[in-house]
């Protein structure tokens, strides 16, 4: 199968190179230090035990018209980097191109090949203009839940940290060959990718951790296992989760994990820094909207009141709009232990 995966980073490394690793004909969209470091050496992939294995058999370019039409198309950046390369995508479309898309959060095409109420409306926190929903044919899509971590350490160099899931599932709920085809690629690979009748109610679950820790973590700069033991923190958290599930239920979703047990896998995770915190320590761009903002407009939209998400929200708005005007990052920095007589000044001055 020709796979084109659309960034090289955590995730799209990681699907890249197991999926080559398996045999399968992979070229990767990338640019800068990735796209030399890729063409030079091929993509690293460092296992969660330690082992290191290279994907040599793969490409790298950033022109799509090299690329040219391949059967399947992940889509691997954060959503808030989808729409600038939807100009391009039409030059990896063949007749029967599918398109897995990997974004956390509700995604652009939540509410299209619905069937609902809300049948084809325009998710505009994640899709401002329309452009990507008129982009990618909604015939193309495959939805996508992406659970397991791991992170870039170097270009062309991937940290897998544990997680292997990748749920799969039409966005009509239709069981069918082409779906069945690309989870056995996955399968193949070493993932699990089941195929879901109702890819949204996944999509829900995943994002009933990310809107909540993802934000906190990014704000107080802790793990998930420090928020989750903190008793305040959690239960912000898990305020801010019964507001997301009111949302879904109106929304037609139901759970199939309680509450408390989600909190519980989370914290299972341990020292692990969630994405949101790792792009404010690097002084990139979170993914805010699609993880947070976007629960906030399906909120309106059924009109649930949503007042700890509301909250967080806005925060986490500024904290961005700080480091964008700032051009910085935000982390903490050890402080230098305290020379002889310091302590003592420092006493003085505060009595």
């Amino acid at each position: 199968m020709k796979i084109a995966i659309i960034g090289a980073g955590a995730i799209g490394g990681l699907v890249g190179a197991k999926l080559a690793l398996a045999g399968e004909d992979v070229t990767f969209l990338v640019r800068g230090r990735n796209l030399q470091a890729i063409r030079e050496h091929g993509v690293k992939l460092v296992t969660a035990e330690g082992w290191e294995h290279t994907a040599n058999n793969v490409r790298a370019t950033d022109d799509y018209a090299e690329a040219g039409p391949q059967d399947l198309v992940i889509l691997a950046m954060k959503a808030h980097q989808v729409e600038a390369v939807v100009p391009e995508l039409p030059k990896l479309f063949g007749p029967d191109t599918a398109v897995v898309t990997m974004q956390n959060g509700i995604p652009y095409w939540y509410f299209q090949r619905h069937g609902g109420e809300h049948e084809g409306k325009q998710v505009t926190t994640v899709d401002p203009s329309g452009a990507i929903a008129a982009g990618i044919p909604a015939e193309r899509v495959i939805g996508c839940v992406v659970y397991p971590a791991s992170e870039l350490v170097a270009p062309g160099v991937i940290r897998h940290i544990e997680g292997d899931r990748f749920p799969l599932g039409e966005l009509d709920g239709n069981i069918t060959p082409r779906v069945q085809a690309i989870a056995e690629r996955f399968a193949n690979a070493g993932f699990k990718a089941p195929v879901l009748d109702n890819i949204r109610a996944e999509i829900w679950l995943k994002l009933w951790g990310n809107l909540t820790f993802n934000p906190i973590s990014a704000l107080t700069h802790s793990t998930l296992e420090d928020i989750c033991r903190f008793p305040l923190s959690r239960e912000v958290a898990a305020s801010m989760m019964r507001e997301a599930q009111d949302v879904a239920t109106r929304l037609g979703i139901s759970f199939r994990v309680p509450l408390e047990k989600r909190i519980a896998g989370a914290e299972k995770v341990g020292k692990h820094k969630t994405s949101m915190l790792q792009d404010v320590e690097a002084g990139r761009e979170p993914e805010i909207d699609a993880l947070v903002g976007s629960v906030v407009e399906l909120a309106r939209l059924t009109g649930t009141p949503t007042p700890h998400i509301d909250t967080v929200f806005g925060l986490v708005k500024l904290l961005a709009k700080t480091m964008g005007d700032e051009g910085g990052q935000v982390r903490l920095q050890a402080m230098a232990p305290a020379q002889p007589g310091e302590a003592a000044a420092s006493a003085r001055l505060a009595a």
